[in-house]
């Protein structure tokens, strides 16, 4: 009985141990978010509005006076390294070697968070453009600006004005350049994966490109979905083996998109 009780007091002392590191660990988190909060909306935001803009007329000028390439890095590598510094967001990336510098790539990833765009800018390590909806052209500044770094405006109104896009697009994604698309097409609310759309998937069988899938792990936990909750935080990017297109249909298509989804799922902590 002795023993018993002396046992019981060692189980019971053990989990008030636990539970103490536990609510003290919460507790100083909650410190550290109050306190990061007034860095965040005095500091932070402003300052990234305004490097923005200051970047965005960069890349734009780099571009015109050299070429797309140049003002890319201006306007999107030293632009996103600068801000997720700032956050500041610790960056692991696993898997470079994965990445021939000359191929270009039709680059899928899964979609987090708005810093999606911060992590794979500044530390993929290789020229990327994006794939915009042609209403974007349109807007004042950012249609212009986006046209003169070389990213890719996507017209499927019309077979004649979809073929001319590719064309566009092939033109520009040679040597090494390549092209990023969330094949989700929205953000995770929850960090799983949403089903993957086919897009992306006919964009590569049409321009002909290999795909290269890209793991993001916990951008939402800098910036969650449809919030301004900007946090500090580690994320982490793992380059996938590229996967050839050839020998791929349309009509096996769904058999490419399980195969590449679940690849990019198989790093998530979620899924492990």
């Amino acid at each position: 009985m002795i023993k018993l009780c002396k046992i019981s007091h060692k189980v019971i002392y053990r989990y008030f141990i636990f539970a103490n590191i536990i609510i003290t660990r919460y507790m100083l988190r909650k410190i550290l978010v109050l306190l990061y909060q007034p860095y965040k909306w005095l500091f932070y935001l402003p300052f990234l509005a305004l490097n923005t803009m200051i970047f965005g007329v960069l890349a734009v000028l780099f571009s015109m006076i050299f070429n797309a390439r140049i003002g890319s890095y201006i306007g999107g590598v030293l632009w996103s390294r600068l801000n997720s510094c700032l956050v500041p967001m610790l960056v692991t990336v696993r898997g470079r070697e994965n990445i021939e510098r000359k191929t270009s790539y039709i680059v899928l990833t899964n979609h987090q968070s708005a810093y999606d765009i911060f992590l794979v800018y500044g530390w993929i390590g290789i020229d990327i453009k994006w794939v915009m909806k042609k209403e974007l052209r349109k807007v004042p500044g950012l249609g212009f600006g986006s046209e003169k770094v070389g990213h890719i405006f996507l017209d499927r109104s019309n077979s004649r004005a979809a073929l001319e896009s590719l064309n566009i697009a092939r033109q520009k994604l040679v040597n090494g350049t390549s092209v990023v698309v969330f094949p989700e097409g929205t953000r995770s609310k929850t960090g799983h994966p949403g089903p993957f759309k086919r897009g992306a998937f006919k964009l590569a069988i049409d321009l002909g490109l290999p795909i290269l899938p890209v793991t993001l792990i916990n951008t939402r936990n800098i910036l969650p979905a449809d919030s301004f909750n900007i946090l500090p935080g580690r994320v982490e990017m793992v380059i996938h083996k590229p996967i050839s297109i050839k020998g791929i249909e349309e009509k096996n298509m769904h058999e490419l998109m399980d195969r590449i989804r679940h690849q990019i799922c198989s790093v998530l902590p979620e899924y492990e």
